[in-house]
């Protein structure tokens, strides 16, 4: 049987992205951006899934998110470690896909890394 969900309304088909990266790779990545990605009114845009499986193949999808929500906090695992309670081991095995995050560590990393604790189930 089909249930309803919440989802997100949104009007538009891309998502922002922030990256922090050394200064020198700006330009690098921006070309490698634009080679992937075309620009407005562009046919060939490819949705985040395809992008997603193309990329990060064999990696689950809240190990992924689990990296990148504490990079764009510029975090380090250990930093992580000491706001959530988590041993850092933990966070490295859940980042590699090696270690389920349960709904309630889900709940407090969302809660440090400022994300919806959905992701990381």
């Amino acid at each position: 049987m089909r249930a309803l969900t919440k989802k997100r309304h949104t009007d538009q088909e891309r998502v922002s992205l922030h990256l922090l990266v050394h200064p020198a790779n700006v330009e690098r990545i921006k070309r490698y951006a634009a080679s992937i990605e075309p620009g407005e009114g562009e046919e060939g845009a490819i949705p985040v899934e395809e992008f997603f499986h193309k990329h990060f193949t064999g990696q689950p999808e809240w190990a992924v998110a689990l990296r990148g929500y504490r990079t764009r906090e510029n975090l380090t695992q250990a930093r992580l470690a000491e706001a959530t309670g988590i041993p850092q081991r933990h966070i490295s095995e859940m980042e590699n896909g090696k270690r389920p995050i349960g709904k309630e560590r889900a709940r407090t990393l969302a809660r440090v890394l400022n994300a919806d604790y959905r992701v990381f189930l």
